[in-house]
């Protein structure tokens, strides 16, 4: 076991992301996650304190990663809900943390931040929406809840077969009804 690591915090951090990946988020132990970081067992309290706290680091960075995924992706809201559920599928671990704040602290000022930064893209995406106007919580809820709503029925296998087995493009038609007014083919 190694007992020198260069970046301690940066290898628990990934080690809880691929523990949580293959098991959700409540079967492994900072033991386990330890072991899997190859570091003493004790690194990972001294670090984050508790799971909580890990799962806090978890949820700040996954905010941040969703931040930038969201902004990359332009002021179009279809746009930023297919990166929505492109995000929910290639960084699925993050997002299972994220959306379950009874795991973490969601008072601590690094979630606070990155998470107030990635809503502010989705309400300002929200904003091209037919109808929609500077203010209009509805709206901006209406495009978070569908986009979040395809992506959360993706990852659990709930859509039938013929939407395809590519989640971006079949999120697509779905999200041009709220920003079209109609699906296009």
């Amino acid at each position: 076991m190694s007992y020198h690591h260069g970046n301690l915090r940066r290898a628990i951090i990934d080690a809880a992301v691929e523990a949580i990946g293959e098991t959700g988020t409540a079967t492994w132990s900072l033991r386990e996650l330890a072991r899997r970081a190859g570091v003493s067992h004790a690194a990972p309290a001294h670090h984050f304190g508790d799971k909580a706290g890990l799962l806090t680091a978890v949820a700040a960075e996954g905010f941040e990663l969703f931040a930038d995924a969201l902004g990359g992706a332009g002021d179009d809201f279809l746009d930023v809900g297919v990166a929505y559920v492109r995000f929910a599928v290639e960084r699925r671990a993050y997002f299972e943390v994220m959306w379950r704040p009874e795991l973490y602290d969601t008072d601590d000022p690094s979630v606070v931040r990155a998470r107030s930064r990635a809503g502010e893209i989705l309400v300002s995406g929200s904003r091209s929406l037919p109808g929609n106007v500077e203010g209009d919580w509805a709206g901006a809820i209406a495009a978070w809840s569908t986009a979040h709503g395809f992506a959360n029925l993706w990852l659990t296998g709930a859509l039938p077969s013929f939407v395809g087995d590519d989640p971006a493009a079949a999120a697509r038609p779905v999200l041009e009804v709220l920003t079209r007014g109609r699906a296009t083919e």
